[in-house]
């Protein structure tokens, strides 16, 4: 694993506001974007055909059941990915300490949806989503939101708005305000699961890589 992309320098940007992609040579490239995108908690809106889908029970969400296997789903895309093997390999270091985490829509035996992203203290950083079927990936961005609320984390980063996120009531704020935020969400010991676990940040300044 390159030193850029160990468990301590990941876990030191994300408590900085930056984050990690790859791409197809096999370099890493690092953001901080200005505006930043969240979704609050208090302001998601669950769009009406969606709720339907809810009430029938269409899909059983679990989390952590098959990590590997959402980061894999997430990375295959026809139109290429910033998931390369590189932050494939980072990212289930994370998950193995603890600090990554995927929420998961089942049928049956069958994963057909779902999402993974890192949480530390109070913030979860959301990085990636795929279905298999429609909605899928909806229900479970709404059981990650329930669950953050649920056990107190006050942060929900999702880089970027898109058209998708936009429906669920993503807006962007300037990054001088997100990092305040930030720097708030990481002090805070919350916990994702219900296993013990590290809920802190070991620094707040990468290393040199």
């Amino acid at each position: 694993m390159s030193p850029e992309l160990t468990p301590h320098f990941l876990l030191s940007a994300y408590a900085c506001g930056l984050f990690p992609m790859g791409d197809e040579d096999g370099q890493v490239h690092w953001f901080s974007p200005d505006p930043r995108a969240i979704i609050e908690f208090d302001a998601v809106r669950t769009p009406r055909t969606l709720r339907s889908t809810i009430r029938k029970g269409t899909f059983e969400i679990k989390v952590n059941r098959a990590y590997a296997e959402v980061m894999a789903a997430c990375a295959d895309r026809a139109e290429g990915t910033w998931i390369s093997p590189a932050i494939m390999t980072a990212y289930r270091a994370l998950h193995a300490l603890g600090f990554a985490h995927s929420v998961e829509a089942w049928q049956g035996e069958r994963l057909v949806g779902g999402l993974y992203g890192v949480a530390l203290g109070g913030a979860f950083f959301g990085e990636s989503m795929f279905h298999r079927v429609p909605d899928a990936s909806k229900v479970a961005l709404l059981a990650l939101v329930q669950r953050l609320r649920e056990r107190g984390f006050v942060l929900l980063d999702v880089q970027f708005v898109t058209e998708h996120l936009a429906r669920f009531g993503a807006r962007e704020i300037p990054r001088r305000d997100y990092l305040r935020r930030l720097r708030h969400a990481v002090r805070l010991e919350r916990s994702f699961t219900d296993e013990a676990g590290p809920t802190q940040v070991v620094e707040t300044k990468p290393e040199s890589a």
